[in-house]
């Protein structure tokens, strides 16, 4: 517990490729940067919400009311959107509680810094993400 306080209290620290992979340091910063993601959305989702609360107003102005649906229309599909997310934050703790964390489901080769660093619930490597999807293409195609 005493390494981990430790390693939190260090904000300015940023992985890199020189140090060893998903050591403890490393697992520590991107497991703390999923949670503070996690948080992130809840919070904009409780605004949300109590944004959607105050905006029942009923518009005598059809453009107004046109207006506020879709609105409201888009406030939930972000929302929809962001809630599979962090379904995918949730799964990307577990892995990192399972020791797996940062390495390729289908390879086992690691996904490396810099694109966890862009996509921390990525779970495949940059070359193995690349095939997915020009097979996805190639089927999406037929």
């Amino acid at each position: 517990m005493h390494a981990t306080s430790v390693l939190l209290k260090d904000s300015e620290y940023r992985p890199s490729e020189d140090e060893p992979f998903m050591n403890e340091r490393q697992v520590e910063y991107f497991k703390q940067k999923l949670l503070d993601w996690k948080e992130d959305i809840l919070k904009e989702s409780r605004e949300t919400v109590t944004h959607l609360q105050a905006e029942t107003e009923n518009h005598p102005d059809l453009a107004d009311r046109a207006s506020s649906e879709t609105d409201r229309a888009l406030e939930l599909r972000t929302r929809d959107r962001q809630r599979k997310l962090i379904s995918k934050i949730d799964e990307a703790l577990r892995r990192i509680d399972e020791g797996n964390y940062g390495y390729c489901e289908e390879t086992g080769e690691p996904i490396g810094i810099a694109r966890l660093e862009a996509r921390p619930i990525a779970t495949l490597s940059l070359e193995a993400q690349e095939r997915h999807e020009r097979r996805e293409r190639v089927h999406r195609d037929d």
